[in-house]
């Protein structure tokens, strides 16, 4: 990240180096070097600091590792008071203040982060509002919007990026430590827990490693996951871990971490990523409940679709008419040496049948089509050929062609439209749907995270400011949860679904509500909210 400041190039002989690229000039500093004993040289260790002003040459703009390796070299903090403008939006920015109050967030920050809480809130705002995480742009932001810190001073993006240098884990972890010892640890709830991982080349975090990526473009990634309490909607808490750590090892560490945070009436809600035996035996010894998504082609279930098919895909009193599907409850062994009976609900949904059914068989012409073009070629297959066909090859190896298992194929396009839940404890397959369809609330958290924050990419080059963004990112989803179920209650309320009632939009209606500061006074309200006048003008200083 670069920040909206120039500096004087350091003249430091021998160890500042230029490199020009795509029209840019990059400051470099070499800090050390490293011996190569196989070659019998050494090897400058260097990393760039900043870029050269197109303006003056004798000046650079820094970045982010500039105050490490020169942190005597003084950068402005404040920009003047002039650098406002007349005109402040205020409307969304009174809804989070709401928000900041309701749950308390302020005074929760005010007691770890103390002069420096105004500008993590204002941050929180800029996130929720500009939909952007970029340090650079937030003077910009508060340029045209109220703000937090006193006397509503606006920082530097120097200021920023020391801000998030200087948070630490201990002051994170004391913060979800108050936030969770505020909920309700007496009521049952239902905690969704779900991950994703964040694409990063970012050389020196030391989170960021090789793994199994969603969104796999060849890097390395890092691991991001959220608690969510689905009963009362609310985040929990976060974690973030190495990318080459799986979602089903990481599991059992979140289970410790519910534990230790004293909640008592849990039951998880997960997706099949999660599934495992391992995970499964930690939820019993723990004494907690699980409900868990099993596609219906798994071995697992297959065989007890198959054995319940035709029994209840047209009875009405198995219709769950709000998910238009149909379902049915029976009761099975996870494992051989499973010692409980849990509950499997089976669901069948008559429109994805068309749909699955027509993406398996275009798979499988795709895989014929392929194999047709190496008839003749001594050409080996992987598992996904052989589970479909029958491969034939002549002595020498050659291929010869290939039959269908047509008793393979049949059995998947029977199974096809179907899915289970498998529950721990006894509920309606009705019931089990409802709660395990309650998860897409944290699935939408992770769609804020990603799209409404602007955090597809994290933009930082160290682990403590990545440590640091995920944190203000995660208070900011806090905020931006609550606007989001606040809309949606009052959806439910009105009669028609209104597109003007999802958060982005609501924002864009808000931001139409300004104050106006004339002959250099205070700021009034420009014009009214509603459409009968009130008696007055409101005004802030």
């Amino acid at each position: 990240m670069y920040l909206n400041t120039t500096v004087k190039i350091p003249e430091i002989k021998g160890k500042i180096i230029f490199k020009k690229k795509s029209g840019t000039t990059y400051v470099q500093y070499q800090y050390g070097s490293e011996y190569k004993s196989e070659r019998k040289y050494a090897v400058p260790l260097r990393v760039i600091v900043g870029k050269k002003s197109e303006d003056d040459p004798s000046l650079m703009i820094p970045n982010e590792k500039f105050q490490i390796y020169f942190p005597d070299v003084e950068l402005p903090d404040e920009l003047p008071f002039a650098y406002r403008s007349c005109c402040l939006k205020i409307g969304t920015c009174v809804i989070i203040r709401k928000v900041l109050d309701e749950y308390r967030l302020q005074q929760m920050l005010k007691k770890l982060f103390g002069d420096d809480t105004g500008l993590i809130l204002d941050l929180i705002a800029y996130l929720i509002i500009e939909e952007e995480n970029a340090g650079q742009y937030y003077p910009d932001f508060a340029f045209t919007h109220p703000l937090f810190s006193e006397k509503m001073t606006i920082y530097s993006d120097s200021k920023v990026s020391r801000l998030l240098n200087s948070i630490s884990k201990d002051q994170c972890i004391s913060f979800l430590d108050d936030w969770n010892k505020n909920r309700d640890h007496r009521s049952r709830i239902y905690i969704s827990y779900d991950s994703t991982n964040k694409n990063c080349d970012a050389g020196d975090i030391d989170i960021v490693e090789y793994g199994k990526a969603k969104d796999d473009k060849g890097l390395p990634v890092f691991n991001l996951s959220i608690a969510m309490d689905k009963t009362n909607r609310v985040p929990l808490f976060y974690e973030e871990y190495p990318g080459s750590v799986t979602d089903v090892s990481q599991f059992t560490f979140m289970v410790d971490k519910v534990i230790e945070y004293n909640y008592k009436k849990i039951g998880f809600i997960l997706d099949r990523g999660y599934f495992s035996k391992d995970n499964i035996r930690y939820i019993d010894e723990n004494d907690y409940t699980f409900i868990i998504m099993c596609k219906g082609r798994r071995s697992l279930v297959s065989s007890l679709v198959l054995d319940n098919q035709g029994s209840f895909e047209t009875k009405r009193d198995a219709a769950i008419r709000a998910y238009k599907v149909y379902g049915t409850t029976v009761m099975a062994r996870l494992y051989e040496d499973d010692t409980k009976d849990r509950y499997f609900h089976i669901y069948y949904n008559p429109s994805k049948q068309a749909g699955e059914r027509e993406l398996l068989e275009q798979r499988i012409e795709k895989l014929r089509q392929f194999m047709d073009k190496r008839v003749g070629k001594e050409e080996k297959f992987g598992k996904a050929y052989q589970d479909y066909f029958h491969l034939h090859y002549s002595r020498k190896g050659v291929f010869l062609g290939a039959d269908e298992r047509a008793d393979v194929i049949e059995e998947q396009l029977r199974l096809c439209g179907y899915f289970c839940i498998i529950t721990s404890e006894k509920m309606t397959a009705s019931q089990a749907l409802i709660q395990y369809k309650g998860r897409d609330i944290s699935e939408k958290l992770f769609r804020s995270d990603k799209t409404f924050i602007g955090s597809r990419s994290e933009r930082i080059q160290s682990s403590r400011s990545m440590s640091s963004k995920i944190f203000i990112e995660f208070v900011a989803l806090i905020v931006r949860n609550r606007i989001y179920n606040l809309l949606k209650e009052q959806m439910i309320r009105m009669e028609s679904k209104q597109k003007y009632m999802t958060v982005p939009a609501a924002i864009r209606e808000l931001e139409k509500i300004e104050m106006v500061r004339r002959n250099g006074g205070r700021y009034k309200l420009d014009h009214a909210v509603r459409e009968e006048p009130d008696d007055g003008e409101e005004e802030i200083n």
